[in-house]
């Protein structure tokens, strides 16, 4: 085999390597949503069935988790997102001493663990309700208030790395054109600086919003009396998991693989638009190229391929493949415990016979605790009870005994 031929087959198989370790988790707990056994598993694979989803969409507590997750992640990016914001400018206009001294310390958040921010914010919060006066109904102490600014304290930073690295593509002198010319700043910031931030400030909520929504450490001390999606998610997996875990996981691989295919397809289409020429005649002049490649027609598709695969699946029944796997269970359970009957009577029919003509007795043990099991011989007859005293041996002389006491005389 050549060298080059050796290259290819090892690029392959760390390739192959590569995206089974990152990839194949996934597929094993997509596949696990689909198969009828009570535990999450793949081999051996019992029945298809849909029912973990129904499961789940009858799941209260989860679904109030998820809804509680959705609305602490929209306060997390209508905070972090303009926090965010705010610190990328303040970068980006200081001189480079500075600069490193703030980059540092708005950058601390994601380097502290979460426990520690989630603690600090509910004391913190708490302790300064308490000095105001407020009591445990107020705002200082409710659960969500506390958990969004618990999160905002290192979502921000995330969203911060994003602006300066869409900043850092900037040309200032665009805003100090337009400051020359008469616009004040916050118009040069509104019709310069903002729209060449746009794909930014939807990065940044995305990834605002996803972290929000995974995050653990801080929601589970903050959170209080509460609870979110990955808190419940946490407390069924302590108490014993079963495939609507997976289901979970099922939905939400889909909604974003939907997300990226639309977000795709209207990335093509804008920058085949912004490049003119054939490409950009050819997607306006054909209607039916326009229409499919629109992305509101990729995401009618897929909503229909969604919306199918959905109908399908509340279609199907596995019942009668479950019962089968359930009979056959116990068809094999009875055929174990016949052998062990039959196993057990032959036993007892090949065990030693005792010297009195009755078969010994089938122990494990074989019979070393039967009575006279450890002479050797024949056991010894039983000594005869002994007669019992004449008179008590007592160190009161009997005194106590029932016929020692003197009979009362009858009165005359």
């Amino acid at each position: 085999m050549s060298s080059s031929a050796a290259g290819r087959l090892g690029t392959i198989a760390f390739c192959l390597l590569f995206f089974g370790f990152l990839f194949g988790p996934l597929v094993i707990m997509v596949l696990t949503a689909f198969n009828s056994s009570p535990f999450p598993r793949v081999v051996p694979w019992d029945c298809f069935t849909t029912d973990w989803f129904g499961k789940l969409a009858g799941d209260a507590k989860l679904l109030t988790g998820l809804g509680n997750s959705l609305f602490i992640g929209a306060g997390v990016v209508l905070l972090a997102t303009p926090i965010g914001l705010a610190a990328a400018l303040a970068l980006s206009e200081v001189g480079p001493r500075l600069r490193g001294a703030l980059y540092t310390i708005f950058i601390s958040p994601i380097l502290m663990p979460g426990i520690v921010i989630g603690i600090s914010t509910l004391m913190f919060w708490g302790r300064l309700g308490s000095g105001l006066g407020f009591g445990f109904d107020s705002v200082f102490f409710n659960g969500f208030f506390l958990t969004i600014l618990g999160q905002v304290c290192f979502i921000s930073a995330y969203s911060m790395l994003i602006f300066i690295a869409r900043l850092q593509r900037f040309d200032h002198t665009l805003t100090e054109a337009a400051l020359d010319m008469g616009a004040t700043p916050a118009q040069a910031f509104r019709k310069i600086l903002l729209p060449f931030l746009r794909p930014a400030i939807f990065s940044s909520a995305v990834l605002a919003f996803l972290a929000s929504l995974e995050n653990y450490n801080t929601t589970v001390f903050s959170i209080v009396a509460e609870s979110t999606f990955t808190t419940e998610l946490a407390s069924k997996v302590r108490l014993g998991i079963d495939p609507s875990i997976s289901a979970v996981a099922v939905v939400i691989i889909a909604l974003t693989l939907f997300g990226a295919i639309v977000h795709e397809a209207w990335q093509r289409r804008a920058a085949a638009l912004a490049q003119g020429g054939a490409t950009a005649a050819r997607i306006l002049n054909n209607p039916v190229n326009a229409f499919i490649r629109h992305p509101a027609t990729v995401a009618a598709i897929l909503v229909a391929v969604i919306g199918g695969a959905i109908y399908l699946g509340s279609r199907h029944n596995s019942d009668v493949c479950v019962q089968s796997i359930l009979d056959a269970k116990r068809a094999e359970q009875e055929r174990l415990q016949q052998e062990m009957r039959e196993r057990m009577q032959q036993q007892r029919q090949d065990a030693p016979t005792a010297p009195g003509g009755s078969a010994a007795p089938s122990t494990p043990f074989g019979g070393v605790f039967a009575p006279g099991g450890l002479g050797g011989g024949d056991a010894a007859p039983a000594p005869a009870p002994a007669a019992p005293p004449s008179a008590p041996s007592t160190p009161f002389g009997g005194v106590f005994t029932p016929d020692s006491l003197p009979k009362p005389v009858d009165a005359e």
